[in-house]
């Protein structure tokens, strides 16, 4: 495997991983009643659509159907791929529901 074939691997890897990280989110959102676009609007507002944040709604399920996933679990996941100003907004609708 040459220098740019692992380069791309590398790139794949991580987008594939960043895709798992924006489906935890989404799935968080509905199971606890909230809608994964407009909390992610108010942590990007310049972004006003995300294309991976649109396939992630296709795949969460509803959350009588879900798994759990703690709290902590998501502030994990989105601090590993640096979303701070998601993981604020996060940290706000947990401390509202508390």
């Amino acid at each position: 495997m040459d220098q740019k074939q692992l380069e791309e691997k590398i790139i794949q890897r991580y987008q594939g991983e960043e895709k798992m990280m924006i489906l935890v989110f989404a799935q968080w959102c509905v199971n606890h009643d909230l809608n994964p676009e407009e909390l992610y609007l108010r942590a990007y507002p310049a972004q006003v659509t995300n294309s991976a944040l649109k396939e992630a709604l296709e795949l969460v399920v509803p959350k009588e159907e879900a798994g759990e996933i703690g709290d902590e679990t998501l502030l994990g996941v989105l601090s590993l791929f640096g979303n701070d100003d998601l993981a604020f907004v996060v940290t706000e609708e947990i401390a509202k529901m508390k």
